[in-house]
């Protein structure tokens, strides 16, 4: 079979080093290095990758990813690219107050048919959304807001909204409205205890306007984190609006750059791997010299030669790489099966099951080329130093 010399020769020097055992240590350990550092990045990748897509499920399947202010009809926000569908909304702050306590809380009121598809509907812990009906004056809270205020479905409590307000004999009361709790929810975010439920139409007489009144219309996007796009093309018709990054774009913004240190930490120790191909590459040149100087007068040109090491080294990065990516991908798929094997438990999912995990390919992909990269410009240094082995000098010294 034909192979080029520069290749057969390079795959001879990363594969038969065994005649000096040190070289062959410190090629054995560059090889670990670059297959456990990319284990552990592609590990660490998937588990981070795993936690925002919680959170991102868990606070923005209850914030409302867009709101455009007062617009009365919802149909031109259809169109929009990204744009899921559009349901009447309006907001505002409140105080409940139950039999062991108070607690202020988000109101938010809905359409209870467009909320079907939600993931609050979709964590119902009792009731359902069509209990909403109008003019029932029911809610649905949070499953750790009713731990907090003792609630149970069926349960009545008094709400108090700032944002309508009475003239009494006693002064300027809040508006305040008895309601039932027809359901509980449990999406297992920090929201949980802040944001409840209600029937747009009674939210709009509990805040004393007029049932024509126009509403905010609330956007459900494909991908909340693609509102960028939808928010500029708002703004370009003229419409007003705000979306879930001015209430929790620090939280994202921080397991962003968590994200991203962890990644650069782990890099880092390929890169310490990577370097050590450097160390047994110019051992490798130093041990070789003679060899060297043979070909350089059988007529192998100085780019074979240099093609030679820097084979050399790529070899070694692709035998850690493919080392790494094996057992960095099946490492993840079983994640939680070895923590129940060590009597590990975890339970940070939003199913209450283990760890989290997204596994995204293009991901594994980059970080595998980045580290074939590495390991390609490590051997640099020594393929340039064996290119400029002289052959007089080098076969006088042997």
């Amino acid at each position: 079979m034909f192979q080029p010399v520069s290749a057969f020769l390079a795959l001879r020097y990363s594969t038969a080093n065994k005649q000096n055992s040190f070289v062959s240590f410190i090629n054995f350990f560059s090889v670990a290095g670059i297959a456990l550092g990319l284990m552990a990045l592609i590990i660490v990748l998937s588990v981070m990758n795993g936690f925002e897509g919680q959170l991102k499920q868990r606070i923005l399947g209850i914030l409302p990813h867009v709101v455009v202010h007062a617009e009365p009809s919802a149909a031109p926000f259809e169109s929009i690219a990204g744009v899921d569908h559009v349901m009447p909304f309006i907001e505002t702050e409140g105080v409940l107050q139950a039999r062991s306590g108070l607690r202020g809380v988000q109101i938010q009121g809905v359409v209870p048919e467009d909320m079907q598809d939600s993931v609050v509907a979709e964590n119902m812990v009792a009731g359902k959304f069509t209990g909403l009906e109008s003019g029932s004056f029911n809610v649905i809270a949070g499953q750790a807001l009713a731990v907090q205020l003792d609630l149970r479905p069926g349960d009545t409590m008094r709400l108090l909204v700032a944002g309508a307000s009475v003239y009494t004999p006693l002064g300027r009361m809040p508006a305040q409205r008895i309601v039932k709790v027809a359901g509980l929810y449990g999406v297992n975010s920090q929201m949980d205890d802040k944001v409840i439920f209600m029937h747009l139409d009674d939210l709009k007489r509990l805040l004393r306007k007029p049932q024509n009144a126009p509403s905010d219309t609330r956007l459900f996007l494909n991908d909340a984190f693609n509102y960028s796009a939808v928010i500029n093309k708002l703004d370009g018709q003229g419409f007003s609006s705000d979306n879930w990054r001015e209430r929790q774009g620090p939280l994202f913004d921080a397991v962003k750059m968590e994200k991203n240190m962890m990644f650069m930490m782990l890099l880092l120790i390929i890169a310490v791997a990577a370097f050590n191909i450097v160390s047994a590459l110019v051992m490798v040149v130093t041990e070789k010299q003679g060899d060297i100087a043979i070909l350089q007068t059988q007529g192998m040109e100085a780019g074979q030669i240099r093609t030679v090491f820097l084979l050399n080294g790529l070899f070694n990065g692709v035998k850690g790489a493919i080392l790494g990516l094996v057992l960095g991908v099946v490492v993840v798929l079983q994640l939680n099966n070895l923590l129940a094997l060590l009597d590990i438990q975890l339970a940070l999912s939003a199913d209450g099951q283990g760890i989290p995990v997204d596994l995204r390919w293009h991901q594994v992909i980059m970080v595998t080329l980045f580290s074939l990269v590495l390991c390609l410009l490590a051997s640099v240094y020594p393929a340039v130093r064996a290119m400029k082995v002289h052959p007089a000098t080098a076969l006088q010294n042997e």
